[in-house]
């Protein structure tokens, strides 16, 4: 397996932008039953974040997408954060037959790094209420609850973890 970013040729960030759209989606709906059509469409809108902010996927050798995690580095139009010393994971997702292989956790691993990198001091994320699975992961490599960061996103209420990277 490895991480990267969402490929960058346009037939082939076509490709993979599709993949990781129907994955995120189909895992969500999974997850949540159903969601608003706003957040539907923000969870779609793959190519619109690699815009703004940098898509990672988890490719198998044969670059079948897996999973897939945006890291936004800044304050903007896909964050909750308000401060450029801060960065936000959103969006995790992966592939139900490729759950319990460790792809989570490098996703969100391959972020940490990014945020050491760009000198973070902060790295925040929300998540469900019911969704143990991805909290695991996020309380192994370090995250936090912060219950003061809990909101609501297109009627769907998200509780708030963070990490403080200069502990």
């Amino acid at each position: 397996m490895t991480i990267r970013p969402l490929a960058d040729t346009d037939a082939e960030a076509e490709a993979e932008a599709d993949a990781l759209r129907r994955l995120t989606l189909d895992v969500y709906l999974e997850a949540f039953g159903s969601l608003p059509d706003d957040y539907l469409a923000e969870l779609a809108d793959v190519r619109g974040r690699a815009g703004k902010a940098l898509v990672l996927v988890a490719v198998d050798d044969g670059a079948t997408v897996l999973g897939g995690i945006t890291y936004v580095d800044r304050p903007g139009p896909l964050a909750s954060i308000d401060r450029p010393d801060q960065a936000e994971l959103r969006m995790l997702a992966v592939a139900p037959d490729a759950q319990g292989r460790g792809i989570g956790t490098a996703l969100v691993q391959a972020c940490l790094d990014r945020a050491r990198g760009d000198r973070k001091r902060e790295v925040t994320l929300h998540t469900a209420a019911f969704m143990r699975t991805a909290q695991r992961i996020y309380e192994r490599a370090g995250f936090r609850r912060r219950p003061d960061r809990d909101m609501v996103d297109g009627g769907v209420r998200f509780i708030g973890y963070a990490l403080d990277l200069e502990s």
